[in-house]
Formats: structure tokens, C-alpha cells, sequence
């Protein structure tokens, strides 16, 4: 009976252990028959084009106010708004009948002055044989000579009175100081014009070049200027001036209002020395050509900065999530279980993340179906080309 018993025995347990064993793999082909097949996006690294975008104000390379330096009536405007003019040429006038007046007074003063003159010297002339002569004291010649003297002097002062007279008239006809457009003209003929005015009669401009004024954030700044850092270190080609006079900055495009690109790139020229305390941004200019005439004062563009880097790991947009302040992936492992994985993102390269912490090559992460998964599922992945 004990045998009997024991074979019972033994025989039962391997009927338990075949069934816990099928159990098992009916359970693991269970969950491999049930698994989603979703995309996913194998990580390796490639060049990505940064683009870094910022609003800009046109200025002409040289911007001219005209203003009156005499008061008086506007009789003519000889150019309209809008205007291209050559230095020199005429602009307004002023009525000048009170200057031609004044001047008219200024040279018959010198006239006068110019008479008294010759007369002190005539008779200076006079008495300089008779003291020679001792027919009469040297004092009468100094008092001649003092005469003369004073003449002359009041000569000079009338002499610059003239011209003084003469240039307020020359005032009166407003020329451009240098080639360039007309901008918007206020007065109109008949107005008075004064040299005081709050503003000016036009603004000239001169647009064969123009400047873009914009502002970017300190820490795009300092990402630029740290940049150069590394490149003169590698470069040691340039002298120290050289270093100095060079700026960290890529060529520029210039979008225009239209939302179409201007023809011509442009360079970052000059930086303000300090940083907005108010909005932790600093001021900046970048040059154009404007060979077309396109680009005018006032107008707005926006500036893009496009910069390659090379061997970094971008993901597209689409295979992330946020959480809060955080920016995760679903990490999908050997086993093709899914894991949550935080990251971090320095950067956008069109319609892909660049990542800078959190992923490596050889990773693979999901592409879509975040709402089908939770963590730790498996599923069949699909490999989609990058």
C-alpha cells in the first residue's frame, strides 16, 4: 500500500506541475497575442538646423532731419513725400525779404565802414610828413593812427555782420545734405517755420544700406558670445584685434511684412554695451543691402537665425509629453516594455526636438499611441524610418 500511495503521490504533483507550466505559457501567449503594435523612433545623432527668430525695426543708414535754421513764411516745397533726391538739391524756401533787408543794411554799413577807413588812413597819411618834419607833435600821428585802427576794426565788424546777413539768406533756401527719400512732409506753403519747432520739415533718408534694430534675451546672448569663445580657441589664425572685432553671429535673414524673405543677407554689427535692467534684453543692429529700394525707414521684419549643429540627438515633437514643467518620453526596452523617461530639451529643428538630456543612441521611444499604453506594457513595435 505504501508504494501505491507514493506513486499516487508522485503522479499528482507532475499532473499539478505540467498543469502550472501550461498555465504560465497559456498566460505569456496570452499577453503577446494581446500586445498593440505601435510605431516607434530609433535615437541616433544627426545635424539639425536651429532657427532663433526676433522682431526688427529698419532704419535708413543715415537718417537726416531737416530743419529750418531761420524763422519766416514757407513759399515753396520743391520735392513731395516719398521722394528720392541727390545731395544739394533743393528741398524748401523760405521767404527771404527780411534777409535780403538785413543783408542790404549789413553791406551798406560796411560801406560806410569802408569809407571811414579810407579817410583815417588818408589822413594819417597827411600827418605822418609834417611830424617828420617837426611842423607838429608825434601825439597828433598816434591819434591818427588810433583813428585808423578803430576804422579798421569796425571795417572787420561790419564785414562779418555782411556775411553773417548773408548766410541767415542762404538759410532760407533748405538743400538735402545727402542723397536719399523724402518722408513725410507736415508744413504746407504759408505756414510759419521756426527753428525751435517740435518738429522737423522731413527726414531724409539714405536706404542704400540699412540697419534692423532688434533685442535678444541675455542667455541667447550669452549662448552666441560663448560660441565665438570656443571658436577663437580653435582658431588660432586671428590676431588679438581680430578676436575682438568679430561677432558671434551667424548670417541673417530678414522676413518682411508680406511674409516673404528679403533677397539679400544680412551681419550683426554692433551691440549695446549693457543689458535692459527692466527686460534682461540687449539691443543689437544688423546691416542691408538695399540695391532694390525695397526696405524703408520705419517698417518692421523679423530677423531668423539659422545655425547647424552637428552630431546631436533630435526626436520628433510628436513622441513627447508634458507633465507639469516636465517633457517625457515612453522609452520602450529590450523586452518591449514601456517606460516613462523625463528629458531635456535644448532646442527645435523644424518640427523635431533637440535633446540634450535623457536619451542615447541606440534608444528607442514611442512615436503615438500614448493613450493606449500605460507603463510597463509590452507591445509590438514598428519601426518607422527616421
Amino acid at each position: 500500500m505504501n508504494k501505491i500511495h507514493l506513486y499516487i503521490f508522485a503522479l499528482t504533483a507532475s499532473l499539478l506541475v505540467l498543469s502550472s507550466c501550461r498555465s504560465g505559457n497559456s498566460k505569456d501567449l496570452d499577453k503577446k497575442k494581446n500586445a498593440i503594435a505601435l510605431p516607434i523612433y530609433s535615437i541616433d545623432t544627426s545635424s539639425a538646423n536651429t532657427i532663433k527668430d526676433y522682431i526688427g525695426t529698419i532704419e535708413g543708414k543715415v537718417n537726416v532731419e531737416i530743419r529750418p535754421q531761420v524763422e519766416g513764411i514757407l513759399e515753396e516745397i520743391y520735392v513731395d513725400e516719398g521722394d528720392f533726391v541727390e545731395a544739394g538739391q533743393k528741398l524748401f524756401k523760405i521767404n527771404a525779404s527780411a534777409y535780403e533787408e538785413v543783408l542790404n543794411n549789413m553791406i551798406a554799413t560796411e560801406s560806410v565802414a569802408k569809407a571811414k577807413l579810407q579817410n583815417a588812413r588818408l589822413e594819417m597819411e597827411r600827418l605822418r610828413p609834417l611830424v617828420e618834419n617837426e611842423v607838429i607833435s608825434e601825439v597828433r600821428l598816434k591819434m591818427a593812427k588810433s583813428a585808423y585802427d578803430v576804422a579798421k576794426a569796425s571795417l572787420e565788424q561790419s564785414s562779418a555782420a555782411v556775411r553773417s546777413a548773408d548766410i541767415n539768406k542762404q538759410f532760407t533756401i533748405l538743400k538735402a545734405p545727402v542723397s536719399g527719400y523724402i518722408g513725410r512732409i507736415p508744413k504746407r506753403i504759408g505756414n510759419l517755420v521756426t527753428k525751435n519747432d517740435p518738429q522737423s520739415l522731413t527726414v531724409l533718408s539714405d536706404v542704400q544700406e540699412v540697419y534692423v534694430y532688434f533685442s535678444m534675451s541675455e542667455s541667447d546672448f550669452l549662448y552666441f558670445s560663448k560660441k565665438q569663445a570656443k571658436e577663437d580657441l580653435l582658431d588660432s589664425a586671428y590676431s588679438n584685434l581680430e578676436r575682438k572685432r568679430k561677432l558671434a553671429f551667424p548670417a541673417v535673414s530678414l522676413i518682411l511684412a508680406d511674409g516673404e524673405a528679403y533677397g539679400q543677407k544680412g551681419h550683426v554689427d554692433a551691440i549695446n554695451g549693457q543689458v535692459n535692467r527692466t527686460t534682461g534684453a540687449i539691443s543689437l543692429r544688423a546691416t542691408f543691402p538695399n540695391v532694390d529700394n525695397i526696405l524703408r525707414t520705419g517698417s518692421t521684419g523679423t530677423l531668423k537665425f539659422v545655425e547647424t549643429q552637428k552630431g546631436v540627438i533630435q526626436i520628433p515633437q510628436v513622441s513627447t509629453s508634458e507633465l507639469q514643467d516636465k517633457t517625457f518620453v515612453y522609452l520602450v526596452d529590450e523586452n518591449n516594455k514601456v517606460q516613462r523617461r523625463a528629458i531635456t530639451i535644448s532646442g527645435k529643428s523644424n518640427a523635431n526636438y533637440i535633446i540634450s538630456e535623457g536619451l542615447q543612441v541606440g534608444d528607442r521611444i514611442l512615436l503615438s499611441g500614448f493613450d493606449k499604453i500605460s507603463e510597463g506594457v509590452t507591445i509590438v513595435p514598428i519601426n518607422k524610418a527616421k
